[in-house]
C-alpha cells in the first residue's frame, strides 16, 4: 500500500483554485469520451464522497474553492491523498470500482481519527471534513520511474541516430541510413525494460491492474470555521490560542498503520511481513533487526518477502550470505542507498 499526502502546492504562494487539480483527475474521463466506446458512461468514474456518488467535477471545484476561509496567500487551500494498492492487495478485490470506494469512506474515518483536534470540544468526525474521490484505473511511466531511468541511456542513443538519420535525409550530414536504422532496433532490443515486446518509455500505459485512489480535500474544516491540516510537523501536542489551551497535530505513523488494518479487515486480507508497515519501518531505521526478523520467518513467507523487496525497486542480492553480520555490512548498507524508494513504499510522504 502506497499513500502519500501532498499540499496543493509545495513552496511560494497557492492558487485560489482547485480547477486545475480537478481536471488533471479528470483525464480518464476524457479519453473515455474522445474514445467514444458503446459502453459509455458506465466506463467513467465520477466524484464521490462519504455519503454521495456521481459528483461532477464542477462541484468538486466550487465547494473546495468556496471553503477556504481566513487562508493566508502562503497557505494551501487544500489537500490531496493519493492511495496505491499493491498488485498483491488489488487481487483481493472483486470489483475495483466499488470496492475501491467502499474502502475510500471507511479510510477518511482513518484519517480524521488521526487528527489531534477538537471542534467544539468534541475529535473531528468524518461529517468534519469537507473531501472528493476518485478511482483511477491506469497509470502511465513517469521520468523518475526506475525502468525510465535505467532505459534512459538507450533512449539518448536512440534519439541521437534518428537526429543524425534527419541530418543524411536533408544533406548536412554523411552516413548510412540503413545502418543506423539497424542500430536503432537493436538498441531498442537491448533497452533492459520491455513491455509486450517495446522498450518502456515515458507516457506508456502500465499494464496489469493500475488501479489506485485520488482524494482532495479541504484544509478547512466542514464549517469553513477551523484548519484540518495533515501536514502538520506536530503528532500530538497543546499550544495556547486566544487564551486558552487547544490540541494540534497529525498523527502520520498512525493513520498508515490504521488504513492498512482497515484494508485487511474489509476485504479480509492477508498481509505478509514485508508488506506490513511496522516491518517497512523497521527496515528502514533498523535494517539489521528487520533481517534477524526475517531470517525468522517461514521458508515461504522469506521467499515471499525478498519477492516483494525485487519488486520495489531495491537492490538485492540473489543469495542469503550464512554470516548475519556479513549480510548486514553487504546487502543492507546497499539497501539503504534505495531508501528513497524504501520511503515510497513505506511511509506517508508529506
Amino acid at each position: 500500500m502506497y499513500i502519500t499526502i501532498t499540499a496543493q502546492k509545495l513552496g511560494g504562494s497557492y492558487s485560489t483554485s482547485s480547477a486545475g487539480f480537478v481536471d488533471y483527475l479528470e483525464k480518464e474521463n476524457q479519453e473515455v469520451e474522445q474514445e467514444d466506446l458503446p459502453a459509455g458512461e458506465a466506463d467513467m468514474e465520477h466524484f464521490f464522497n462519504q455519503y454521495g456518488d456521481e459528483i461532477s467535477a464542477e462541484e468538486v471545484v466550487r465547494e473546495i474553492d468556496g471553503n477556504t476561509a481566513k487562508l493566508q496567500k502562503t497557505e494551501p487551500r487544500f489537500y490531496s491523498i493519493t492511495v496505491s494498492p499493491s498488485k498483491y492487495e488489488l487481487k483481493a478485490l472483486q470489483n475495483p470500482s466499488e470496492d475501491l470506494k467502499v474502502y475510500t469512506r471507511e479510510l477518511m474515518k482513518d484519517y480524521v481519527a488521526s487528527f489531534n483536534r477538537e471542534i467544539n470540544g468534541r475529535p473531528v468526525t468524518v461529517d468534519d471534513i469537507k473531501y472528493y474521490a476518485k478511482i483511477e484505473h491506469q497509470r502511465t511511466f513517469k521520468g523518475t520511474d526506475k525502468q525510465i531511468r535505467e532505459n534512459q541511456p538507450y533512449a539518448t542513443k536512440i534519439l541521437e541516430l534518428k537526429n543524425n538519420i534527419s541530418k543524411v535525409e536533408n544533406g548536412t550530414m554523411k552516413g548510412n541510413i540503413k545502418k543506423m536504422e539497424r542500430q536503432i532496433n537493436r538498441l531498442e532490443r537491448e533497452a533492459p525494460h520491455q513491455q509486450n515486446g517495446q522498450r518502456i518509455v515515458q507516457g506508456m500505459l502500465k499494464e496489469g491492474s493500475q488501479s489506485h485512489i485520488h482524494i482532495v480535500m479541504s484544509r478547512r474544516d466542514a464549517s469553513n470555521s477551523c484548519s484540518l491540516s495533515p501536514g502538520s510537523k506536530y503528532k500530538a501536542s497543546e499550544t495556547e490560542l486566544n487564551g486558552k489551551m487547544v490540541k494540534r497535530g497529525f498523527d502520520r505513523d498512525q493513520f498508515f498503520e490504521r488504513a492498512e488494518k482497515t484494508f485487511d479487515k474489509t476485504f479480509d486480507y492477508q498481509r505478509s511481513f514485508s508488506e506490513k508497515y511496522s516491518a517497512r519501518k523497521e527496515f528502514i531505521n533498523n535494517p539489521n533487526m528487520y533481517f534477524n526478523s526475517l531470517l525468522r520467518l517461514p521458508t515461504n513467507e522469506k521467499a515471499i518477502a525478498f519477492k516483494i523487496m525485487r519488486e520495489t525497486g531495491l537492490p538485492i542480492m540473489g543469495s542469503i550470505p550464512i554470516n548475519k553480520a556479513q549480510m548486514a555490512l553487504k546487502v543492507f548498507n546497499k539497501l539503504r542507498q534505495g531508501v528513497d524508494m524504501a520511503l515510497k513504499s513505506s511511509s506517508i510522504g508529506i
